[in-house]
């Protein structure tokens, strides 16, 4: 979980995911976004970030409505990294009144984006 310098009130802290495969969760944001994993037994693995901290959790993935949004300081080469990996191009890159982003569904169908500046 977040270190308690980086809490903040009313701030999204920390995110959950499910998935199928622990394994393939962590090689494919590792290899995407350098992520972090610390595994705690067979059926749960979390990451740590600068801002945000979660984890993967062994199960059926339920595709939602809320969009998590990854910052890139280089869009294109972030897009092909996922497409590389096996992640599937949903919205190519396209401008939005603050920058340019993509959104992408990673290889259990979670949809997220991708935004820079």
């Amino acid at each position: 979980m977040a270190q308690k310098n980086k809490l903040k009130h009313e701030q999204v802290q920390y995110i959950e995911f499910l998935t199928r495969d622990i394994g393939r969760a962590k090689d494919f944001y590792s290899n995407c976004f350098n992520w972090k994993f610390t595994d705690y037994g067979p059926g749960y693995t979390a990451f740590e970030g600068d801002f945000l901290d979660g984890g993967f959790t062994k199960g059926d993935p339920v595709v939602g409505t809320i969009l998590v949004i990854l910052y890139s300081e280089d869009i294109e080469s972030s897009k092909e990294k996922v497409i590389r990996n096996g992640g599937t191009i949903v919205k190519d890159i396209f401008k939005f009144p603050g920058g340019r982003r993509f959104h992408f569904a990673d290889p259990d169908g979670y949809e997220l984006a991708v935004w820079s500046q």
